[in-house]
């Protein structure tokens, strides 16, 4: 399906993702809600994390995100690239039959470097359960300590190889939180309901969600996003393309939501906002080409020597116009941009919107 309006060029896709990602517009109306509409959100960060789901819950604090995770309706784990994410739970156990395979085979070399064989696996899967069936979920500390007391061990980043290959074949999950950290958890406990999809039909129901969360996107951005082969992608989403809008900017295929693409006829919002995102959101990092809302220029700016370290960014109608930090604590908090033109004073209207996104943020924190 084609789009009946286009944009004129690629400055009106930033603010189309601010509508998909329920950051202008439609906002959500629950956590879990939201992490589902999502369908995953970068979450390596915690503190980055519950933000990045606080933001785009209108009236959220911390303690209702961090409830979520509590009681398992949000789920943080590791479902694609190696790298943890908060996913609706019944999603887990379909997204890691779909990656886990293939990030397999992609760390073996470094699995034979650690000494880890399929035999190392199975013990350890069995010092995990035979612990977290008898006394609950436990800290990734003391669970190494089970690993050492069973001949399995953990130093030289040996532990965290065996806990995330048992994570990504469906044993083990992050659980509830303890401070920063969170405790480690039996999979099917605290998961005990999980749908179940074949492959091609669940990398279709992968990119359509993608598409209606994230767009305007395309097939290699959820190619990228997932780590699934670009083949397989094109392949599956011939089944659900006519659930989406195409629109062709410079020529490139974007692929949207139609509720997203009528809003190209309607009224495109976010001209004049302002968001304080956290670092890692999925705002910059959900897309392998990041030119639509981030200057090449910038990158730098934004992940210092390329070093895979995303700073927080304030995005203004759609695109990245800085960075900025958190100083002070409490009451005394303050937020403290880094704009890329530092040399143009914020005018009123910028510099209200900037007070009111710094309010509730602060507010999220307290909450």
């Amino acid at each position: 399906m084609a789009a009946s309006g286009s944009p004129r060029d690629r400055r009106m896709i930033g603010r189309l993702r601010l509508a998909s990602q329920r950051l202008a517009g439609e906002g959500a109306t629950s956590v879990a809600g939201l992490v589902r509409w999502m369908t995953a959100m970068q979450a390596q960060d915690l503190p980055a994390a519950l933000w990045a789901v606080g933001v785009r819950v209108p009236g959220a604090g911390i303690s209702d995100v961090r409830a979520a995770i509590d009681s398992g309706t949000v789920v943080r784990s590791w479902p694609m690239r190696g790298t943890l994410h908060l996913v609706a739970p019944e999603d887990l156990r379909w997204m890691l039959d779909l990656t886990a395979e293939r990030l397999t085979r992609s760390i073996a070399a470094r699995h034979r470097q650690l000494e880890i064989t399929w035999t190392d696996v199975e013990k350890a899967r069995d010092l995990a359960l035979d612990r977290i069936l008898a006394d609950g979920p436990v800290s990734r500390p003391g669970l190494f300590k089970v690993f050492e007391a069973g001949g399995q061990p953990t130093q030289g980043q040996r532990g965290i190889h065996l806990l995330g290959t048992l994570c990504r074949h469906g044993w083990l999950v992050p659980g509830p939180l303890s401070g920063n950290q969170q405790l480690i958890a039996a999979f099917d406990e605290w998961i005990p309901e999980s749908r179940r999809m074949e492959r091609q039909e669940a990398i279709a129901e992968f990119a359509l969600r993608y598409f209606r969360s994230h767009g305007p996107a395309t097939l290699r951005d959820f190619a990228w996003w997932t780590q699934l082969p670009l083949t397989e992608v094109r392949a599956a989403f011939q089944h659900v393309r006519h659930q989406l809008v195409e629109l062709e900017i410079e020529g490139t295929s974007y692929w949207l939501s139609p509720d997203v693409a009528a809003l190209l006829d309607s009224g495109v919002p976010g001209g004049r906002s302002l968001h304080l995102l956290p670092g890692f959101d999925e705002f910059v990092l959900g897309y392998t080409d990041r030119t639509p809302v981030l200057a090449p220029e910038h990158f730098d700016l934004i992940v210092p020597g390329g070093n895979g370290v995303f700073k927080k960014t304030v995005v203004a109608a759609g695109k990245v116009v800085g960075a900025w930090a958190l100083q002070g604590t409490g009451r005394g908090a303050a937020v403290v941009p880094e704009l890329f033109d530092g040399t143009k004073p914020m005018g009123p209207a910028a510099q209200a919107a900037l007070t009111k996104a710094a309010h509730r943020y602060i507010t999220f924190l307290a909450t």
